[in-house]
């Protein structure tokens, strides 16, 4: 099957990595559902700027209102996809910085971050898996995190969250991959989206309750990267691409790292 035939749900779309998944699938020619809770001026304006219809053979993309914490939403997305889904990429998420540490983190905090982080992508897998097995092929892509196995206490719910996410990612690729479904995972460092560089997000309130500048927060983030830079959302939509391209038949179970050399271990 050729990419312009493909369709792909991408969660968490209407900006940041979300977005960029969007237009790199976009621009291999796929038909693209972009899920959210709601859409951005920039995901009006790419849908507005694609001159296909998204259920044509020359791909496309249409936005669906669904929130992933909500059941639902995941049929939702599957059914504006059509018959067949493809490539699933789940990418929404979200995560609150614990300045407080871990006795402040209450029972409802913890079960809205594994909800969003980690429930939503079960939910899609349940969804779109169906018709993958009945299809004989698939990819499936989590968005995870490096905290998934660099553990902070400053994000402690997120990173088990994530932690969790990839454990998943593993036991469904070994029970799915003989069917022919690939199961992979992408890791990203810092990145330069709301979630960090936001008014509410990672560097602000951080950088608010240590006294210090929001710019002086990221750049201790990075301080231990190779590159001293944050990753940019094109290139971590450019490893979805990468783990969803038909091309590679036998990768899956995998999880690459995009962290501009932050995590010093082999």
């Amino acid at each position: 099957m050729s990419s312009s035939q493909r369709t792909a749900i991408v969660t968490g779309a209407s900006k940041g990595i979300g977005l960029a998944v969007v237009k790199r699938l976009l621009a291999d020619g796929c038909t693209v559902i972009a899920g959210a809770r709601s859409s951005t001026p920039e995901l009006d304006a790419l849908i507005a700027d694609d001159s296909h219809d998204p259920h044509d053979a020359g791909g496309g993309v249409e936005f669906v209102s669904a929130d992933l914490s909500q059941p639902g939403a995941a049929e939702r997305l599957v059914a504006a996809a059509g018959d067949r889904v493809d490539i699933l990429v789940n990418n929404v998420g979200a995560t609150t910085s614990r300045v407080d540490g871990f006795l402040s983190i209450t029972d409802e905090q913890w079960m809205a971050s594994l909800n969003l982080n980690f429930l939503a992508a079960v939910r899609m897998c349940r969804a779109v898996v169906p018709g993958m097995l009945a299809a004989g092929s698939g990819v499936i892509v989590n968005v995870a995190s490096v905290n998934a196995f660099l553990p902070d206490p400053g994000v402690m719910d997120y990173s088990a969250a994530k932690g969790a996410l990839l454990n998943f990612a593993k036991a469904l690729s070994k029970e799915v991959g003989p069917a022919g479904i690939r199961v992979n995972s992408v890791d990203p460092g810092p990145v330069a989206t709301d979630l960090w560089l936001g008014n509410a997000g990672v560097a602000h309130t951080v950088g608010a309750a240590n006294g210090i500048t929001p710019e002086q927060v990221a750049e201790n983030a990075l301080s231990s990267s190779a590159t001293k830079r944050f990753t940019q959302p094109s290139e971590v939509a450019e490893v979805v691409a990468f783990l969803a391209d038909e091309r590679l038949p036998n990768l899956t179970g995998s999880a690459i790292t995009i962290d501009g050399g932050l995590i010093p271990t082999l």
